[in-house]
């Protein structure tokens, strides 16, 4: 029998469980305004990941272009937050 660690048994069962796509949505809602800034926490409400899309909302119209055009950014800095490949698109309303 193969001797696994106590954590990487509870990764594989979050993974399985499909427990792991909510725990890091909460992640990412807390820890917003360290990932992306104050300012941006400040204009944005509604942070959401469903199956990888991160939703954002914002009233702001010059802070929703520049999430639009830096979508990629957004998606290296949360990604490289978690140290693992969480976010693949974003959405911007």
């Amino acid at each position: 029998m193969a001797t696994v660690s106590i954590g990487e048994a509870l990764s594989s069962f979050l993974k399985s469980a499909r427990w792991q796509s909510r725990i890091n949505e909460i992640r990412i809602q807390r820890e917003w305004g360290k990932i992306m800034g104050a300012t941006i926490a400040r204009y944005t409400r509604n942070v959401q990941l469903r199956e990888g899309v991160l939703v954002i909302a914002t009233d702001v119209a010059p802070l929703k272009q520049e999430l639009q055009f830096g979508k990629q950014q957004v998606i290296n800095n949360i990604n490289e937050y978690f140290g693992e490949k969480v976010v693949t698109d974003v959405v911007v309303k």
